[in-house]
């Protein structure tokens, strides 16, 4: 598009300048710059990397006792509850299996 003049539309060189800034702070918070560097050193990458995987898998391990913890916490208590139920559906197992082996063949 021409522009006033009839010349070529050239762009505003204080918004250059303002879009210029917005790219530059982009390119700041995506932290590129220091993704770059951290390319370069493959050493510290996978160093980087082997810290990251140990924390991952000692909370796991922690968070998996934790669990575990609350599942047989919760296991005992409603096994002392029922104690009697259970224990009577044992006790019919148990004569079921000695009229088996009682049993001619």
């Amino acid at each position: 598009m021409p522009g006033a003049d009839g010349g070529p539309d050239r762009p505003d060189p204080e918004r250059l300048e303002h879009r210029l800034r917005e790219v530059l702070l982009a390119l700041e918070k995506s932290r590129l710059a220091e993704y770059l560097e951290l390319l370069q050193r493959p050493g510290r990458l996978i160093y980087l990397n082997l810290l990251a995987g140990l924390a991952r898998g000692l909370g796991m391990a922690i968070g998996f006792t934790i669990l575990g913890a609350v599942v047989i916490w919760f296991l005992r208590s409603s096994f002392l509850v029922n104690m009697p139920v259970i224990g009577s559906w044992i006790a019919q197992l148990v004569r079921i299996v000695e009229m088996e082996l009682r049993a001619p063949r």
